[in-house]
């Protein structure tokens, strides 16, 4: 899926889903927790596009920003430049500072499947209804990636 990505020195990971998202793929982000961790993110979205020498962002169908403080998972997504309202409801928080985990986005139909080792953590309905155009996947944070796939 993410054939092509690169996972920087500060654990940044940058790829391409190649011809984009569709209902029945599945992303895999695998890491470790760092010992004292404020946050991470996990964003599905275009790729940025440059327009007179300015970067300017895509479309984001799908935002998780793990705040470790707060113990929540937000999620949003930006729609020609307007992000909307956050989602938070969480039967649980799976994520402990210096342990391992495995996180599954199930791209479905209607919405995003979220599990973490295993477990279903949350979905999130699709707000970005052109799923193809979902072309790249960023993960950053306070963690240390194991696996992008």
């Amino acid at each position: 899926m993410t054939e092509k990505g690169i996972i920087g020195n500060d654990d940044e990971y940058v790829g391409e889903i190649k011809g984009g998202l569709r209902p029945s793929m599945r992303l895999i982000v695998m890491g470790i927790v760092h010992k004292r961790p404020k946050s991470m993110v996990v964003l599905v979205s275009c790729q940025s596009k440059i327009e007179e020498d300015e970067e300017i962002a895509g479309d984001v169908g799908l935002e998780l920003k793990v705040n470790f403080a707060e113990k929540a998972v937000h999620r949003n997504a930006r729609l020609s430049g307007q992000w909307g309202a956050t989602e938070t409801a969480l039967s649980f928080f799976p994520f402990a500072p210096g342990e391992a985990f495995k996180m599954e986005i199930v791209c479905e139909h209607q919405q995003f499947r979220i599990l973490v080792d295993g477990q279903p953590l949350c979905g999130f309905a699709h707000r970005f209804t052109q799923l193809a155009s979902l072309t790249a996947l960023r993960v950053y944070g306070d963690l240390q990636l194991t696996k992008v796939a």
